[in-house]
């Protein structure tokens, strides 16, 4: 499937702040989840080719439903809420930690996981519980290293080495690449990933 095919039609769909409010659907799902401030908005915006598809905000953890877009008959893009924000009061925190391991481990339609980590600060102990609330479905999962625009190439390098060493290693299925929503590096080897996905049987 070409990028223009895939993200052509791209429309938000719906809105859900709990299990109970996910939408019905025989379609088949990705879902972005990553660390608040990890660039993920930007992430998706420069895939979709949309200034404001996500909301990208200078207040982290602004996101705090789960966000379906539709990219045509039965394809969804998921964005989930993003994590680990320290000024997100107790409560909120552990409604959105309910949300977040209730889809992941449950959704049915889900077919993989996209983690969005800063490429300066990755792998955090929250991105490793997401990773193992995620890992006994089975289903594969692919990191974006984003902001690499932020590091030297040799940096950049090492980090997307270590970090696929240690995805190999502890979580099976897992790929990842390098990503900056500045520069676009990455945008095409992630979009044709999520081609491949979508159309997967």
């Amino acid at each position: 499937m070409s990028r223009t095919r895939l993200f052509n039609d791209v429309a938000f769909f719906a809105t859900a702040a709990h299990e109970r409010d996910l939408p019905a659907s025989s379609g088949v799902e990705v879902a972005f989840a990553g660390r608040s401030n990890a660039g993920k908005s930007s992430a998706l915006n420069a895939l979709a080719r949309r200034h404001r598809l996500a909301f990208v905000s200078k207040t982290p953890g602004r996101t705090q439903q789960i966000n379906f877009f539709s990219l045509g008959v039965g394809r969804f893009l998921v964005d989930l809420p993003g994590y680990g924000y320290a000024r997100v009061p107790g409560a909120t925190k552990r409604s959105w930690q309910e949300l977040l391991s209730g889809y992941l481990q449950a959704r049915g339609q889900l077919r993989g996981l996209v983690v969005v980590m800063d490429a300066r600060h990755p792998l955090t102990p929250l991105d490793r519980q997401l990773l193992d609330w995620f890992a006994p479905t089975g289903r594969p999962v692919h990191v974006l290293l984003t902001k690499a625009d932020k590091l030297s190439k040799q940096e950049a390098s090492r980090q997307l080495r270590i970090v696929g060493e240690r995805l190999a290693a502890e979580y099976h299925g897992s790929s990842v690449q390098l990503f900056s929503a500045t520069t676009k590096q990455g945008v095409d080897e992630a979009e044709t990933l999520l081609a491949d996905w979508f159309d997967a049987g």
